[in-house]
């Protein structure tokens, strides 16, 4: 029971570094420094060191402003997409590793892939609706994605499996998402192929 609640909360605080991953890392060495919501053991004591802190401050920085710009967001999300699911490992490692019941290495591999999908769905996402809407709702898509981000990390550590159910419920709907847009662009390309074959 100890290694299923270990694995819940691990992914409630892994996915959501898929969406930011400085973020997430933040926020949980944030409250790892200053408050008692949760202990770090080593070596993930290294996230409430000062100048990690703010080292993960000013790439947050960079990643809230460049995630937000069309175009330079596709490029980030492929410089992200080693440091995403790695950040995942690394905070389903450190998570597993304060509550106990399951092994760091696992942890950390089971959070690269948490983070790893999330991220996969985003990078995927991005790009249509950049075509959809002409870069304009990028944006408020990126604030949201930031705002599910933070609020999931919080989340996970007060309630761990609300947190993994919201990250699966958002993965699924993003999927589903992903796969009606492509069925859609099929057919509108199938319908235009029929037209121009059509003899007028």
């Amino acid at each position: 029971m100890e290694i299923l609640t270990s694995i819940i909360g691990g992914f409630g605080l892994a996915a959501p570094a898929g969406l930011n991953a400085w973020l997430c890392l933040l926020i949980v060495g944030l409250l790892a420094r200053f408050t008692t919501i949760i202990t770090l053991q080593p070596p993930f004591t290294l996230l409430t060191d000062i100048w990690v802190l703010v080292a993960l401050g000013v790439l947050l920085t960079i990643e809230v402003f460049a995630d937000k710009i069309p175009a330079v967001d596709t490029v980030n999300d492929i410089i992200h997409t080693f440091i995403r699911p790695v950040a995942g490992g690394i905070l389903f490692a450190s998570y597993t590793g304060a509550v106990g019941g399951l092994d760091p290495t696992i942890g950390f591999i089971l959070g690269l892939l948490a983070a790893g999908s999330v991220h996969a769905v985003k990078a995927t996402t991005r790009p249509m609706i950049t075509a959809t809407t002409g870069g304009l709702a990028n944006p408020l898509v990126s604030l949201v994605e930031d705002i599910i981000a933070g609020a999931t990390t919080v989340l996970a550590l007060f309630a761990a499996p609300c947190a993994a159910l919201l990250m699966a419920l958002l993965l699924g709907g993003a999927i589903f998402f992903v796969w009606r847009w492509r069925e859609r662009r099929r057919r509108r390309q199938a319908l235009a192929n029929v037209n121009a074959k059509t003899p007028r």
